[in-house]
């Protein structure tokens, strides 16, 4: 037994029975007070914090088994109090929620639509009764109800979430939630609108709301932050656009989305010829000649896009993100500055969303190894083995 192990304080103890000096002074065992009246066998033991935890038993055997695993993990340093381990899924999304509270506010809805569906399964249930089979059993339910492979990887994600900060506060031992139940991304490739196609529906977009469609497809803006964008975001002078914040006035989705963007002279014309139509409050505006909000070009894209040959059905303004960045790529730019343009947080989220669309051509890396053959040098022309008529070592096996 480890010296860490006898220094933990425990032991079973029977209070049917206690122990008693006779008149001659020997000890002995007498029934105490309260046996038969309460459980008999009572396990306890000191945590890693100090406190002393407690259980009642009927056999001894049970009360030593249950003991010797609490005494075990504390060794291990993966112990969790009786009373944490009976906290269920639903109220530590409770807890959970309420410290979430402080991110942006798009941010906690998603949080609690995505609780929800972790409640309807997982509510009633303790968090350390959740099995890794459970989780995988949860995702194939909600592929077969329809739900899209993406959003079925983001539930997997926010219940992972919920668990990592469970174990943070030591409520768990660990995550139920891993590589072997995650259910795949089921990411598919972004649909890439041809310049055709970003031009027809530039033309069928109402003219307060056209500048929309360069902002999302020119500049790669979002839906929120075009909407949002005022007059003293743009430099006019130096071509860039600042984005400062998303619509109504919250603020954008990452320090990297401030990013400033540059565009050519004509976008400026185009953005300055707007704002000289919104009088100077804003760059796009509603049939009113109010601010356009992002339901107002939701509207107009859902009644284009009916327009324009080959565009699918659910075609979105975030897509004209995507055929900015195919823009991009198409021009030979490489990933550092497609991420910058895009104002992505790392390298890495550009190329798991577009990496495909960069040329991954045989001739091209033919190509690249080819030079080395220029710089070959030069071999002797008389062959020894050839003029005899053998083959070189390795030849013709």
């Amino acid at each position: 037994m480890s010296t860490a192990y006898r220094r933990q304080r425990g032991a079973v103890e029977d209070r049917w029975r206690k122990r008693v000096k006779d008149p001659d002074g020997n000890t002995i065992e007498v029934p105490s007070a309260v046996a038969g009246k309460v459980t008999r066998w009572r396990a306890r033991y000191v945590d890693s914090a100090g406190e002393e935890r407690t259980r009642h038993f009927h056999r001894k055997a049970e009360a030593q088994t249950w003991l010797d695993q609490q005494i075990a993990s504390v060794v291990r340093g993966d112990h969790v109090a009786p009373k944490d381990a009976k906290l269920t899924v639903g109220e530590w999304a409770d807890r959970w929620l309420a410290g979430y509270g402080t991110r942006r506010k798009s941010t906690v809805t998603q949080a609690k639509t995505h609780l929800k569906l972790i409640k309807e399964e997982f509510a009633a249930v303790p968090l350390s009764a959740v099995r890794p089979s459970d989780v995988r059993a949860w995702t194939s339910v909600l592929k077969a109800e329809g739900y899209a492979d993406s959003y079925v990887y983001a539930l997997h994600s926010r219940l992972s979430q919920l668990f990592t900060d469970a174990v943070h506060d030591g409520l768990v031992a660990r995550n139920p939630c891993s590589r072997r139940t995650s259910p795949g991304t089921g990411k598919q490739r972004p649909f890439v609108a041809t310049t055709g196609q970003v031009w027809a529906l530039y033309e069928h977009f109402p003219v307060g709301v056209r500048p929309a469609i360069l902002l999302g497809a020119h500049a790669g803006l979002r839906l929120a932050e075009a909407a949002a964008l005022r007059p003293a975001d743009v430099d006019f002078k130096q071509g860039l656009i600042k984005p400062a914040v998303q619509w109504p006035e919250d603020p954008l989705k990452s320090d990297m989305s401030q990013t400033a963007i540059p565009i050519p002279t004509q976008m400026v014309r185009e953005l300055a010829t707007g704002v000289k139509r919104a009088r100077g409050r804003s760059i796009m505006t509603d049939e009113w000649g109010n601010p356009a909000s992002p339901w107002t070009i939701e509207r107009a894209m859902r009644a284009a896009r009916e327009k324009v040959k080959g565009l699918p059905e659910d075609f979105r303004f975030h897509d004209l993100r995507h055929y900015f960045a195919s823009l991009l790529i198409a021009s030979g730019l490489d990933v550092k500055i497609v991420q910058a343009r895009l104002r992505h947080a790392s390298a890495k989220t550009t190329l798991d969303t577009y990496g495909h669309l960069w040329p991954d051509r045989d001739d091209t890396s033919r190509a690249a190894v080819a030079k080395v053959y220029h710089q070959r040098p030069a071999t002797r022309s008389h062959d020894p083995g050839r003029s005899a008529g053998r083959e070189p070592p390795g030849i013709g096996i």
